[in-house]
């Protein structure tokens, strides 16, 4: 049974990483052919990708029939959806699922949000309307005209620790992680590599209706292994590295203007780490969720320690040395 994968926003970092592992050697034997959509094809990872054997895609939003076209010439059998970075995000996916239902693409794997579920829609449109999309991807459940409703697959990824590199330039120069969490509230934060490759498992994956039957139907939610607070999270980083770390609650106003200083995302996108923050600080995302990534990829999700040992040199203060073990009885 061949299986072509389509995977929208290829040109964002959550793309580009499924693409790149879907072509690598642990899924290649599994998976025909990989293309991607991108709303901008001179990006860097869209090119990139290209390079590396996925037929790359231009996605011209605004015209749904344009889309349904689109789709069909691509010859995907399952479509990797990925909301993009980008202001109109809710309209574009929306598009793309209307699309792929009208495309009769026989498998979908919507990723979304963890927290959409416990966000206020008044406090936090960006993360709620996640729950909306899901909505929609599901409602074709019973849509007997569409073959999209046969193998739906929803992932609901934690805040991506990678997200923490926004402010390393803090914890480089002053050994502070500052970020508007609160000092009472947990989360777990979750590695991108993580996500992608639980969503890697479920594209590959095969079965009488489309998807693999342990996979279809499932709405996952993936975090990752450690509940921590801001505290906890700067007493990681320093073990990690080595060296003093501390946390520092900053204000949402001062979160922003860090954000607009040192983040290139898309206003959306700020704004939806923004309302992620609030939830910790109003305490809904004490959990943890690993059991879908354990059970479907037999591996445990990473530990934030090993993120901040691949990122050393970003977070590690410049004024302080790494601490050196002294042997038992020097």
């Amino acid at each position: 049974m061949a299986r072509k994968v389509c995977i929208t926003a290829v040109e964002g970092n959550a793309g580009f990483v499924i693409a790149e592992l879907l072509l690598s050697n642990d899924f290649k034997d599994k998976v025909d052919e990989v293309c991607g959509l991108t709303l901008h094809p001179s990006a860097a990872k869209a090119k990139e990708i290209g390079k590396l054997g996925a037929k790359v895609i231009p996605h011209k939003h605004g015209r749904e029939r344009d889309v349904v076209e689109t789709l069909k010439q691509s010859g995907c059998d399952a479509l990797c959806l990925i909301p993009p970075a980008h202001q109109e995000k809710f309209d574009i996916t929306v598009e793309l699922i209307n699309a792929a239902r009208k495309a009769n693409v026989q498998n979908v794997l919507f990723i979304s949000s963890a927290g959409s579920d416990l966000a206020e829609r008044d406090k936090q449109p960006r993360l709620r309307e996640f729950v909306d999309l899901e909505a929609l991807v599901l409602s074709t459940k019973g849509d007997p005209k569409t073959q999209l409703g046969h193998s739906p697959v929803v992932i609901r990824a934690g805040f991506y620790v990678e997200n923490l590199l926004l402010y390393a330039p803090q914890a480089h120069k002053d050994g502070m992680l500052p970020i508007p969490i609160g000092k009472d509230h947990k989360f777990a934060p979750v590695a991108l590599d993580d996500i992608a490759f639980l969503a890697a498992h479920v594209l590959s994956g095969k079965g009488k209706q489309g998807f693999d039957d342990k996979h279809r139907g499932q709405l996952m939610v993936c975090t990752g292994p450690l509940l921590t607070t801001g505290d906890e999270l700067a007493t990681a980083a320093g073990q990690a590295l080595g060296v003093e770390m501390a946390f520092e609650d900053i204000s949402e106003a001062e979160a922003k203007k860090v954000l607009h200083h040192q983040s290139q995302s898309d206003a959306s996108e700020k704004q939806y780490l923004l309302e992620y923050y609030a939830l910790v600080r109003e305490g809904k995302t004490n959990y943890i969720s690993t059991t879908a990534f354990v059970n479907i990829t037999g591996q445990s999700p990473q530990h934030p320690n090993d993120f901040f040992e691949v990122y050393a040199e970003e977070f590690r203060p410049a004024h302080q040395k790494k601490k050196q073990k002294v042997a038992h009885g020097a």
